[in-house]
């Protein structure tokens, strides 16, 4: 436990350092509102082995009522991103009520139509502006810091992510995380303990709906923009491809499977660009628009070459180097 105390320590601090080594702060900031999704999404598919196809509706309502409260109404950032936070987590007390009594393929599919019945009311809201989205979303101050400064807005990005893992964290190592483990292991013998099974997944949708609204606010804010397609299906499917990427049931592998999929989609548009400009082939322009095909065929790659994922073969992979230590450890002392 000391050694991840460490890890940790150490991961921080390379985080507070990344401006002033040279790190887009506005890249940065885009991976760790990732990073939160993909961990509050992982909080329910690897820890309670829940699959949702919506997750998508509560990353876009927290950016919308970020982006609204901020730029109608003038909150101030801390009260739009606490209400960013509260409503998307009642939005996952809708959803999970209605959806939470099934499982498997069913359950997924009721959270994929909630999500596209949300989505298509996004699209004709009058304050949601449609297709353009709410633009120029003011950022405001934060005791006494100017948020339109990228560096004052990047660490207060990192807070609310590190608080945001902490949180996912510290839920994971307690009873009720143990409690949600083995409703993912084996439902019924958890009923038959006399586990209200249905309460225990509730509140871990409405938990993960609540984190994922907070880092579509703080994409909100990063961008001073909201858009349409933080709600889409498209996102959804994205944030499981960054979980089983990085690693289900790890987690730090939605931290990892983030970066790598926010890198492509920026790194795959920039060589698009650059080819177009080296060989004069507009053909090469469109790859940017094509990344997710790219993603694509990099997620069949992983999984079938890493079907723990990067993070999940990474751990496998010491533990059974571990276990050829301890082995060969005896054998000489037998």
């Amino acid at each position: 436990m000391n050694k991840q105390y460490g890890s940790y320590l150490i991961a921080l601090v390379l985080i507070a350092l990344l401006p002033t080594l040279g790190a887009y702060p506005i890249f940065v900031m885009q991976v760790m509102c990732y990073a939160l999704f993909a961990c509050a999404f992982n909080l329910l598919l690897g820890y309670t082995g829940l699959l949702s196809f919506g997750h998508a509706a509560f990353l876009g309502t927290g950016g919308y009522m970020c982006g609204h409260v901020m730029a109608v109404w003038g909150w101030p950032p801390l009260a739009a991103l606490s209400g960013s936070m509260l409503m998307a987590a009642v939005l996952g007390y809708v959803f999970g009520a209605l959806s939470i009594r099934r499982s498997g393929i069913y359950f997924a599919m009721i959270t994929l139509a909630l999500a596209q019945m949300l989505f298509f009311y996004f699209l004709q809201a009058d304050f949601t502006h449609g297709e353009d989205g709410i633009q120029g979303v003011p950022r405001g101050t934060l005791f006494g810091l100017d948020l339109s400064n990228d560096l004052n807005l990047y660490y207060v990005v990192m807070l609310l992510f590190v608080g945001g893992y902490w949180l996912i964290w510290r839920v994971v190592h307690s009873p009720f995380g143990r409690v949600l483990q083995g409703l993912r292991e084996n439902p019924d013998r958890m009923t038959s303990l006399g586990y209200d099974v249905d309460r225990f997944k509730l509140i871990a949708f409405v938990i993960s709906a609540g984190l994922a609204g907070l880092a579509g606010a703080t994409k909100a804010l990063i961008f001073s923009s909201a858009t349409l397609s933080d709600a889409d299906w498209h996102m959804s499917g994205m944030v499981v491809l960054m979980t089983l990427i990085g690693g289900v049931g790890t987690l730090v592998g939605p931290v990892v499977g983030a970066i790598i999929v926010v890198s492509m989609e920026n790194k795959i548009g920039e060589f698009g660009r650059m080819l177009a400009n080296a060989t004069g082939l507009e053909w090469f322009q469109s790859l940017g628009e094509s990344v997710t095909i790219v993603i694509g065929v990099v997620f069949v790659i992983c999984v079938m070459a890493f079907r723990k994922g990067v993070v999940g073969e990474w751990l496998a992979y010491r533990q059974r180097r571990n276990l050829r230590v301890g082995t060969a450890t005896s054998g000489h002392q037998g």
